[in-house]
C-alpha cells in the first residue's frame, strides 16, 4: 500500500474511534429505556382500563398527589416482574445451553475414549511393526552378509576361471606348437623318404641299365637294393 493511502486509512480509523467512543454505551441504554418505556406504557394502559371499568373514588388515579407512591410501587413491581421474566428466560436459556454443553461434553468424552482406544490399538500395532521391522533388519543384515560372502566367492571363482582360461590357452598354444613341430618333422621325414626313394629308383635304373654279362652285379644290385631299402628305415628311426 502506498504511503498516502495508509495515512488516509489511519486518519479514518482514528475519526471513527473518536466518533464511536462517546456513543459506545448509548445503544444499550437506549434499548433498555425503550424497553422500560414500553413496560410503563403497558402498565399505564392497564391502569386506564381498570379506571374505565371501575370509575370510583378509590381508584389509583383519584388519589391525591401525596398518595401517588402506590403507583410508583406498582411500576417498580412491574419492572421487577419484567426483570424476573428476563432473568427466568435467561436462566432457561443458560440451562438449555448448559444441557447442550453437557451433551457436547459427553460426546467429547466418548470421542476421547474412542480416540484413546484407537491410540492404544495403534500403539500396539506400532510395537508389532517395530518388532517386525527389527526382525526384517536382522534378516536383511544376514542376507547382506551372505551376499558379501557370495560376492567374495564369486570374485575368487572368477579369478580362478581367468587363471584356468590362461592355462587352457597356454596348453592349447603348446599343443598347437607341438602339433606344428610334429607336422614339420613328418614333412621333413616324408621329404627325406621321397628323396631316398627317388635316389634308390635312380640307382635301380642305373643297375638294371648296365651290361648283363657280369653275374656278380646281380648280387650287388640286390645288396644295394636292400641297403637302399634299409636306409630310409634307419633314417626314420
Amino acid at each position: 500500500m502506498e504511503a498516502w493511502k495508509s495515512h488516509v486509512r489511519a486518519a479514518l480509523i482514528h475519526r471513527d474511534c473518536l466518533q464511536k467512543d462517546p456513543f459506545s454505551g448509548l445503544f444499550t441504554k437506549v434499548s433498555r429505556l425503550e424497553e422500560m418505556l414500553s413496560l410503563h406504557m403497558g402498565v399505564w394502559e392497564d391502569l386506564e382500563m381498570d379506571r374505565i371499568q371501575s370509575p370510583n373514588t378509590n381508584g389509583v388515579l383519584q388519589c391525591p398527589v401525596e398518595e401517588k407512591n402506590p403507583l410508583k410501587l406498582y411500576l417498580q413491581l412491574k419492572e421487577e416482574e419484567h426483570v424476573r421474566k428476563k432473568l427466568t428466560q435467561k436462566v432457561s436459556d443458560l440451562t438449555s445451553d448448559l444441557y447442550l454443553k453437557e451433551a457436547e461434553l459427553q460426546y467429547c468424552h466418548s470421542q476421547v475414549s474412542r480416540y484413546r482406544t484407537e491410540a492404544v490399538l495403534l500403539a500396539r500395532g506400532a510395537c508389532c511393526l517395530k518388532d517386525e521391522l527389527s526382525e526384517y533388519e536382522y534378516k536383511l543384515e544376514c542376507r547382506s552378509k551372505q551376499l558379501a560372502t557370495l560376492q567374495s566367492e564369486q570374485r575368487k571363482l572368477r579369478e580362478e576361471l581367468v587363471l584356468v582360461r590362461q592355462e587352457k590357452e597356454e596348453l592349447l598354444e603348446r599343443w598347437l606348437e607341438e602339433k606344428r613341430e610334429e607336422a614339420e618333422r613328418i614333412n621333413k621325414h616324408n621329404a627325406a623318404l621321397e628323396k631316398w626313394n627317388s635316389y634308390a629308383g635312380r640307382l635301380n635304373r642305373r643297375l638294371y641299365s648296365g651290361p648283363r654279362r657280369q653275374t656278380r652285379p646281380t648280387t650287388n644290385s640286390r645288396v644295394i637294393q636292400r641297403d637302399s631299402a634299409d636306409e630310409p628305415s634307419t633314417k626314420q628311426d
